[in-house]
C-alpha cells in the first residue's frame, strides 16, 4: 500500500475528480488499484491511496493518465494504523466531486513521574493509576472523536480529525484529573503534547512521521498538567475560544533547532 503527495495549488475539485478517473482507467495496465484520495482546496495538497507491486507502478499510473507525477511516494507499514490515524476515509463514487483534508491532530499523553510513582507504590499501585489515567483520556477520545492509535506504557497516543477537537479533548482530561487529585492520596499528574500535520510531507518518508515526532517531543517537555502544542495547532485553533500561553522557543530532543512551543491556558 502507498500514498503519495501532490502540491496542485488552484486545482478545482472537479478537475481533480476527472484526474482520478484517468488514474483510475490507466491502473490496470500498471497492476496498481488506486483506493481514494484526500484533497485539501485550500492548500491545494492531494494524497492519493493505492496498491500496487511497486513505487515506480504508482508513479507511472500518474504520469501515464494526466502527467501530474506526484513528488513524494511512501510505502506503508502493513501494521500501520490507517483506520486510527486518518478515520473516516473517503469512499465517494468515481467521479464525485469533492474535498476531504488529510490534516490530523496527534496527542499523546504521558504520566508524569511513572518511575518514581512505581517505586513508591509496587506495579499493582501503578498498575491502578495507569487504569485510571486510560479511563479518563479514553472517555475524552469518545466524547470528541478522537481515535486511540496506541498505548505506549505510561500513555496513550491518539489521533483527531479536528485539531480543535484535540485540543477540547485535552482540556477536558485535564480537569478530569484535577478533580480526580482533589482529596486522593496519590496524585495522578499527566503531560500532553499535540501537534498537526498532513501525512506526508517532501522531507518525512513515514506516515505522519513529523507530526508524530513533534507531538511525543511537546509532550515530554511539557510540565505536568500541561497541554504543549505547536505553532500549527495554535493557528488552526485561533478564533475557536481557546487561550495560549507563549512558552518561548523551546529545545527538544531530537528535533535540530529550536521549536516555538504553546501551551493551552485551560485552568478555570
Amino acid at each position: 500500500m502507498y500514498i503519495d503527495r501532490h502540491d496542485m495549488p488552484g486545482v478545482t475539485p472537479e478537475a481533480l475528480a476527472e484526474a482520478h478517473m484517468q488514474d483510475l482507467a490507466a491502473q490496470a495496465q500498471y497492476g496498481v488499484r488506486y483506493h481514494t484520495y484526500w484533497f485539501d482546496p485550500g492548500s491545494g495538497s492531494v494524497f492519493c491511496m493505492a496498491e500496487g507491486p511497486s513505487r515506480e507502478a504508482i508513479e507511472a499510473v500518474h504520469e501515464g493518465s494526466h502527467g501530474q507525477r506526484a513528488s513524494v511516494v511512501i510505502e506503508l507499514d502493513p501494521s500501520a494504523p490507517l483506520n486510527a490515524l486518518f478515520g473516516h476515509i473517503p469512499q465517494e463514487p468515481p467521479g464525485t466531486a469533492y474535498s476531504a483534508p488529510a490534516m490530523r491532530a496527534i496527542l499523546f499523553t504521558d504520566i508524569c513521574g511513572s518511575v518514581a510513582q512505581t517505586y513508591a507504590l509496587g506495579d499493582e499501585g501503578h498498575h491502578r493509576l495507569l487504569r485510571e489515567h486510560d479511563g479518563i483520556v479514553r472517555a475524552a477520545l469518545t466524547a470528541y472523536d478522537g481515535r486511540e492509535v496506541k498505548h505506549t506504557g505510561d500513555g496513550i497516543m491518539a489521533a483527531f480529525s479536528s485539531i480543535a477537537a484535540a485540543v477540547a479533548a485535552s482540556v477536558r482530561i485535564q480537569r478530569a484529573l484535577t478533580d480526580r487529585n482533589r482529596g486522593a492520596d496519590t496524585v495522578l499528574d499527566v503531560s500532553i503534547g499535540i501537534s498537526a500535520g498532513e501525512p506526508v510531507t517532501d522531507d518525512d518518508g513515514d506516515l505522519f512521521g513529523a507530526a508524530v515526532q513533534l507531538a511525543a517531543r511537546l509532550c515530554g517537555h511539557a510540565l505536568p498538567g500541561d497541554i504543549a502544542v505547536s505553532v500549527a495547532v495554535r493557528e488552526l485553533c485561533m478564533g475557536k475560544g481557546f487561550q495560549f500561553q507563549d512558552r518561548g522557543r523551546v529545545e527538544l530532543k531530537g528535533l535540530p533547532e529550536p521549536t516555538q512551543m504553546y501551551a493551552v491556558a485551560w485552568r478555570e
